[in-house]
């Protein structure tokens, strides 16, 4: 008998009970997600198989794809850009973590240096790599005559083949270690004082709290920084290409940046197969890697 005097509204409402909106809500991000990421994916893969120019495009299958792998710098593109990745994110972890604990410690002047901090990552990518592209200058550069200063010959940053690419990274590390610190700082300050005021009735002190507390229960803004530098530092060009242009020689390329070059020199069908192999790249490590990690963190 309930059952037949049941409102229909109430049926309604029991069947959306698992979502606090209606399906049509989500039409306008779906919309915003086809237009700026589905179409434009799409369009690439089909690109990638033809040869084209802006105004025709002749299907030839896999042959830019074929082409792509046989660029003689290819291989150092790849590993230059796994170096890049690796090197940068890595960095930025561990300072974001330091400095994260450094600025939720109780030290003077803590707002003030956490803006001082996230600043850079709000500058020009182009801006932050032309203004390092003067300092690191290996005669008049600033760092060089600093060195000069305490009687130490500074090396050649961007102009020594073993040091450009290394040079770069240490600069995107500066920019970008100020948005790592932040993250931390929101997943330290999250940790419930609680467990602190425990582990000190139990006798611990500061570096026991660090370890047992600190560093097990910041694992999900660990994982958040290493997904998201990680993206960054594979998928990195604008800063390579301000400050060294792949040079010298093509000692500091990455894939980005001989992907740039290849639509320099309009050979655009064989660039955007150099997209979708550096779109498969990126997916192939950061995939299974998220999903390692979020099982990590998920462990008790």
């Amino acid at each position: 008998m309930r059952e037949a005097t049941t409102s229909p509204a109430a049926r309604r409402s029991g069947r959306a009970r698992g979502s606090a909106y209606p399906s049509w809500f989500y039409l306008p991000a779906a919309i915003v997600y086809g237009v700026l990421f589905l179409f434009p994916t799409i369009a690439s893969l089909f690109f990638s198989l033809t040869r084209w120019t802006l105004f025709e495009a002749e299907f030839i299958g896999l042959a830019n794809f074929e082409q792509f792998f046989r660029e003689p710098f290819l291989v150092k593109g790849l590993v230059n850009t796994l170096i890049y990745g690796v090197l940068t994110s890595g960095l930025k972890v561990v300072l974001g973590f330091l400095l994260g604990v450094l600025l939720t410690s109780q030290i003077i002047a803590r707002g003030y240096l956490r803006s001082v901090l996230f600043f850079p990552v709000l500058v020009s990518t182009v801006g932050v790599g032309i203004t390092f592209t003067v300092m690191m200058h290996p005669t008049t550069g600033v760092i060089n005559e600093t060195l000069a200063l305490f009687g130490i010959k500074g090396p050649g940053w961007l102009t020594d083949p073993s040091l450009a690419l290394i040079s770069v990274a240490l600069v995107d590390v500066w920019k970008g270690v100020g948005l790592a610190t932040v993250i931390y700082i929101a997943g330290i300050v999250s940790i419930p004082q609680e467990y602190y005021e425990a582990a000190r009735i139990d006798g611990a002190n500061s570096w026991d709290s660090f370890w047992n507390i600190t560093l097990p229960l910041a694992k999900p803004a660990t994982v958040t920084v290493i997904i998201l530098s990680l993206i960054g530092g594979l998928r990195s060009f604008d800063l390579i290409w301000a400050m060294t242009k792949g040079g010298p020689g093509f000692t500091s390329d990455v894939v980005a940046s001989v992907i740039y070059k290849q639509y320099q020199a309009g050979f655009y069908g064989l660039s955007t197969a150099g997209n979708v192999v550096l779109f498969i790249l990126v997916a192939a490590i950061i995939v299974p890697l998220s999903g390692f990690l979020n099982r990590q963190g998920d462990e008790p």
